[in-house]
């Protein structure tokens, strides 16, 4: 039995602050003026993406080191310094001390997200009977060749800008970046040969950051997130890891989608950013 604690949060949190520091070298390579960079500090992974980038924060603070001053110190200066805001995600495991010296530095919370994750051989289990039936009605999944990635970029791009056009040229640019990523897989779900469904997996140290899955419109409600899910979790399985894991806003479709294909949460995290 796996148990929500401190050194479940330690492998997970590591692994997502991994997935976003390759995230920021990858634009790095591809678009040098980004001066994306990131660095580990108290333990923790210290990425800078742009100032207004979702993954500008640190991940694992006060987890693997208690958390001080000094290294609040050198973290600051290191996002103040490339004019961006300071942000954390916290961990509930870091204790009340640590909280309680960001509230006394001027953190307040503004976000919250829920860690959820799932044992992969349990997960492999339950997926046996679902991906048969994918199967039967002509879905497939397949890792893409390196010279696929602008083919995945596309069909990513294609699902998540659907239902929001504005924010295509965006997602195009992220899609592109996530497919250099480094320790990153991508798949393409296919229905009779025709790509659909685009998905995303990081590994690092037995831990697979799954992220999300896109649909294009016109292939939705075929199966094909539940075959990219199933297909990831092979791969993951023969790739060593022994966990999954998924972050989603509490109480979100995303979570609840989660939560049926058996992840559970392990915990409720808060983001803290610097009042100055």
């Amino acid at each position: 039995m796996i148990f929500a604690d401190r050194k479940l949060s330690q492998r997970l949190e590591r692994a997502e602050g991994f997935s976003c520091a390759q995230f920021a070298e990858a634009r790095r390579r591809l678009f040098p003026e980004s001066e994306s960079e990131w660095m580990e500090c108290g333990g923790a992974f210290t990425v800078f993406d742009g100032a207004n980038s979702p993954i500008t924060q640190t991940f694992g603070l006060g987890l693997f080191q208690d958390l001080n001053g000094t290294v609040l110190d050198e973290i600051e200066r290191f996002f103040l310094d490339r004019g961006s805001p300071v942000q954390h995600e916290v961990s509930p495991f870091v204790g009340a001390d640590a909280l309680d010296l960001l509230c006394r530095r001027n953190y307040r919370p503004i976000e919250l997200s829920s860690v959820l994750f799932q044992p992969i051989a349990d997960a492999l289990e339950s997926h046996a009977e679902r991906s048969a039936d994918t199967k039967a009605s002509g879905v497939t999944v397949r890792r893409i060749e390196r010279e696929e990635a602008g083919l995945w970029s596309k069909i990513s791009t294609r699902g998540w800008s659907h239902d929001y056009p504005e924010l295509a040229e965006i997602m195009q640019e992220l899609s592109v970046i996530t497919a250099a990523r480094e320790q990153t897989i991508c798949f393409l779900a296919e229905v009779d040969g025709q790509p659909g469904a685009a998905g995303v997996l990081c590994i690092h140290e037995g831990i697979a950051v799954f992220g999300g899955a896109a649909t294009v419109p016109e292939l939705r409600k075929r199966g094909l997130q539940t075959a990219l899910l199933a297909a990831r979790m092979r791969y993951a399985f023969t790739a060593g890891c022994d966990l999954a894991m998924v972050v989603a806003l509490p109480g979100s479709e995303s979570q609840r989608n989660a939560e049926r294909a058996g992840f559970q949460v392990a915990y409720t995290r808060t983001k803290w950013r610097l009042c100055c």
